[in-house]
């Protein structure tokens, strides 16, 4: 049955029809899937955003001139680089891997609820939460 509201319980189905949960095992296990899960995504949107960063900056840790500071001075370092491609790809599977998390929330289950947002919080302590954090602006126009 298909839950409209959030509910406390061990049965649960999530993403698939054959992953059903039906001991407290089985559950505690999903339950840290989704939390695994859920920390590795924020894991892979660091190493994205720390790519793009590298590759803004030529691979040096500091850049010339800030983008926001002289942005035409600034070349392109190429359409169709190894960066880009390796950007896209880590942008396309954290959008799938967001979208599956997106989908186990609407199971409605507290537990699982509860399990997805602690990881995501301890991912973003873990990887995403330190001194070396940097803003990657792509488009300085705020209505964008």
């Amino acid at each position: 049955m298909m839950h409209m509201t959030f509910y406390w319980s061990r049965d649960v189905t999530l993403l698939i029809d054959s992953w059903k949960t039906d001991s407290w095992t089985s559950y505690g296990l999903s339950l840290l899937a989704c939390f695994i899960v859920s920390a590795f995504y924020q894991y892979l949107e660091d190493r994205r955003i720390r790519l793009k960063l590298v590759s803004a900056t030529g691979g040096s840790s500091q850049a010339a001139a800030s983008p926001i500071e002289a942005p035409l001075l600034q070349a392109k370092l190429g359409r169709w680089s190894a960066a880009r491609f390796a950007g896209s790809a880590l942008f396309g599977i954290n959008s799938a891997i967001g979208y599956l998390i997106m989908l186990a929330v609407m199971s409605f289950n507290g537990g699982v609820l509860v399990a997805i947002v602690v990881g995501l919080a301890i991912g973003y302590l873990l990887f995403r939460n330190g001194e070396g954090d940097v803003t990657v602006v792509d488009n300085a126009c705020a209505c964008a």
